[in-house]
């Protein structure tokens, strides 16, 4: 995992120095567009795969987006960037990842996504002995027990899960996949950014 997150941040850091050449030729709004589909989108890409990972392989990339959102802006990268990045509303590392998984688990309840994920979650009141729990009537998804924590805690079954059942009802009962990134995006901003 190491080496992944170091590649995924060199290849970031590498397409910036390349972008940062063409500036002041063009507007801000471009040059904040492509940053964002060039380094942002790719940081994103597979992030869900980042769960579970340690705080300091999870700041390699933080710098990444740190340093995208300085460069935007155009101040120092000595300067504070919570404000910046509050204004840009963009999401922390470990913010970006709990937005994927739900997104995936959402997908998945509703059909959306492959049927091997489909059949990997399981709703707590399908389970034998436990519909007469409180958790049974709210919709929480069953976490399965795992053995180790460095691997099984990180497989989708229980990694999306976690996340999913500490959501809002009012997030995970929107209708559309829409509104419901828009919830969940506006949720994981006030816990990353409270008081914005």
């Amino acid at each position: 995992m190491r080496t992944h997150v170091q590649r995924t941040a060199a290849g970031g850091f590498d397409a910036l120095r390349k972008l940062r050449s063409i500036r002041r030729s063009v507007p801000t709004s471009v040059y904040q567009t492509l940053t964002v589909l060039l380094i942002v989108s790719r940081l994103d890409y597979g992030n869900a795969t980042l769960v579970g990972i340690p705080a300091n392989l999870s700041r390699h990339i933080q710098s990444v987006i740190n340093a995208v959102a300085c460069s935007v802006a155009g101040i120092r990268r000595s300067d504070h960037i919570t404000n910046t990045l509050a204004s840009f509303h963009w999401l922390r590392v470990p913010e970006r990842v709990q937005f994927k998984l739900p997104t995936l688990i959402y997908k998945s309840l509703h059909s959306i996504a492959p049927q091997y994920l489909v059949d990997d979650l399981r709703y707590v009141n399908d389970i034998p002995g436990r519909r007469r729990l409180r958790s049974a009537s709210s919709f929480q998804l069953e976490i399965p027990r795992t053995r180790l924590v460095t691997v099984g805690d990180r497989t989708f079954s229980a990694a999306g899960s976690r996340p999913w059942n500490s959501l809002p009802r009012d997030v995970t009962e929107s209708q559309t996949l829409n509104v419901f990134n828009r919830k969940l995006k506006h949720f994981l901003f006030s816990l990353s950014f409270p008081g914005q």
